[in-house]
């Protein structure tokens, strides 16, 4: 035991020298509070690295923001706004000018007083499109051959007309084509509109291929009816292209919002086992498509495509007449002669898209239907042995010659003659004006009399082409203004929405194009503004309907925020939480140390 207590007690007196060698402390002042204050600068490692972490957040956001940015190409809103309000508010004028020519009277008429008997008959039946109107002008010469008496007139077209080019002998002919290429001769190929009124024995009215009508009358007392005359073939026959009222509106015009068509041509053998006919369709579109192709190419840009089908049968049903000795369907059963689950009248993947499809087809019968003839409501039999479809075509049953008797061999195949051919494609050209709205006869009936058109080579006369030209143009650039406002305003109220550099072009291109139709309409230049106004609404159409604008990318802000945050806005938080307390708690400490440094230098 004495060991162990020496042991302790040595221990005891090791641990006292140990505390007798350790430094004093030194006494605590009696004025310093830890809590209020700090002898010590506060160090800016935590506040430097936190604001670091924030920071990064901070410049990461512009290229998050950049990552979901949708790109937008510029479009010329306020020239959209300013072509619709032009449309709107100043209506399109195309400039006509007329000339009237009295010729081989005896006794002088007034040419002041037939101009404003004309023109107040002209006032009478025009009837202005609310849209598009005919500034028009009149002239009216009287030519008795010594000399020559002109109304005045405000218009800067002159007539071109040389007294004493056309006398009374010239309309004694009954050839009205050499009379028409006469007066083209006479007049020049201006944009006037003429009718020559003529004092003679073989009294007719007749209206030409070229802008020119002429009218033959038996004595000076018909002057008067013949000025009536005079406006309304003026008016009914070169402004209107003599369509009855109600006939088909520009909006259903057989023309795609691409300004094409597509003419699709199928022949159709019902039954090949009774026999199966071809034809040389080449020669065909060549000799009588393509000059109407060519002449129709302002208004629209027109294809031509052709097929021959077999086993296609008729949807309706016909019966036996024994006095015609023929099979007889009704017009009643043309809704359902067109068989849309056997005839697959099928064209080019080029003729897809936004393009207008006119289908004419030649129906061959089978030899249990042969020969099939269409009986009209008034009971006759139809010349033409077809019918048209607004909006889809035009049918005709060709019958092949001596399909009753017994000698026609099963299975045989045969060429359809060139005569017939052609006799069709006459009733295809009637039916193709009729989707125009034009007549398929050559004779206008009109209030004061009757005239005869002139038929034309290419299916369209001069003045009926200056008719679409008109219509179209007038109808294209306010479809074009009406696009592009939907599409202006589709664009700005979607701000997420794609706009891609190739619209941008399409409807810059739209507006110049547009301009240029209204430039070329009131410079009286038809064709080009037809063009133009044609290409406007195409470029129109392409920008409105184009693929990328049918993305589904078209969220607003709400919606990418609503997808971004869960990923983004939790650790932002915590990030700008913890930057809020380490800078407060900076503060804190920093005031702690300027509230000491204060006290130190107060007791110093």
């Amino acid at each position: 035991m004495a060991e162990i207590s020496e042991a302790h007690d040595f221990d005891s007196s090791k641990l006292m020298d140990n505390d007798s060698k350790a430094p004093p402390q030194p006494e605590s002042e009696p004025d310093f509070d830890p809590k209020l204050m700090r002898k010590t600068k506060p160090g800016l490692k935590r506040l430097f690295l936190t604001l670091s972490v924030l920071f990064s957040f901070l410049l990461g956001f512009p290229f998050l923001w950049k990552s979901v940015e949708i790109y937008r190409s510029p479009l010329p809103f306020r020239e959209i706004d300013s072509l619709s309000t032009q449309l709107r508010s100043d209506n399109l004028l195309f400039p006509l000018h007329f000339h009237t020519l009295f010729v081989g009277f005896d006794s002088d008429p007034d040419p002041d007083r037939l101009r404003l008997s004309i023109l107040s008959e002209i006032t009478k039946l025009t009837s202005q499109n609310p849209k598009c109107f005919n500034n028009y002008t009149l002239s009216v010469t009287v030519d008795s051959g010594s000399h020559c008496l002109r109304s005045p007139t405000t218009s800067p077209h002159s007539s071109s007309y040389q007294c004493g080019s056309i006398t009374a002998i010239d309309f004694d002919q009954n050839d009205d084509v050499a009379i028409d290429e006469r007066l083209v001769s006479v007049f020049g190929g201006k944009t006037e509109y003429s009718v020559v009124v003529v004092k003679g024995d073989n009294e007719r009215a007749v209206v030409g291929n070229y802008r020119r009508a002429w009218m033959v009358v038996g004595s000076d007392r018909e002057v008067e009816i013949a000025a009536l005359k005079v406006a309304e073939v003026l008016v009914k026959v070169f402004v209107n292209g003599g369509r009855e009222e109600g006939s088909i509106r520009n909006e259903f015009m057989p023309v795609g919002a691409d300004g094409r068509i597509v003419l699709s041509f199928n022949l159709l053998n019902a039954d090949p086992r009774d026999w199966i006919y071809d034809w040389d369709f080449q020669k065909i579109d060549n000799n009588l498509l393509a000059p109407m192709i060519e002449a129709l190419g302002p208004v629209a840009n027109i294809s031509v495509e052709s097929q021959v089908l077999y086993h296609t049968p008729k949807a309706s049903f016909s019966y036996w007449d024994q006095k015609l000795e023929s099979h007889v369907f009704s017009t009643k059963d043309l809704p359902f002669f067109v068989n849309s689950n056997e005839w697959h009248l099928d064209t080019s993947i080029a003729a897809g898209g936004r393009s207008k499809i006119l289908q004419f087809v030649v129906y061959v019968p089978s030899a249990k239907e042969c020969p099939l003839l269409l009986q009209l409501p008034s009971g006759e039999i139809s010349k033409t042995n077809g019918f048209i479809s607004p909006m889809w075509g035009g049918v005709i049953v060709w019958n092949p010659q001596g399909c009753l008797k017994d000698d026609n061999k099963p299975t045989a195949w045969h060429t359809i003659p060139m005569q017939d051919l052609e006799n069709m494609f006459e009733v295809f050209t009637g039916q193709f004006r009729q989707l125009f709205g034009f007549k398929s006869v050559n004779v206008y009936a009109g209030a004061s009399g009757v005239w005869n058109l002139l038929p034309s080579e290419r299916g369209f006369t001069e003045w009926e082409l200056d008719v679409l030209s008109w219509q179209h143009t007038c109808f294209n650039l306010h479809s074009c203004a009406t696009t592009l406002g939907s599409l202006s305003r589709l664009v700005q109220s979607l701000p997420r929405m794609i706009i891609m550099d190739e619209i941008g072009k399409q409807v810059k291109f739209s507006l110049e194009a547009a301009k240029l139709a209204q430039s070329n309409a009131s410079s009286g230049v038809y064709e080009s503004s037809a063009a133009s106004s044609r290409q406007a609404r195409s470029l129109a159409e392409d920008a409105f309907f184009h693929p990328s604008i049918m993305s589904v990318s078209y969220y607003s802000f709400e919606h990418c925020f609503a997808v971004y945050s869960p990923f983004f806005l939790p650790v932002s938080m915590h990030v700008v939480l913890a930057a809020l307390r380490e800078l407060r708690r900076y503060k804190q400490e920093k005031a702690k140390y300027l509230a000491w440094k204060v006290k130190a230098n107060a007791a110093s």
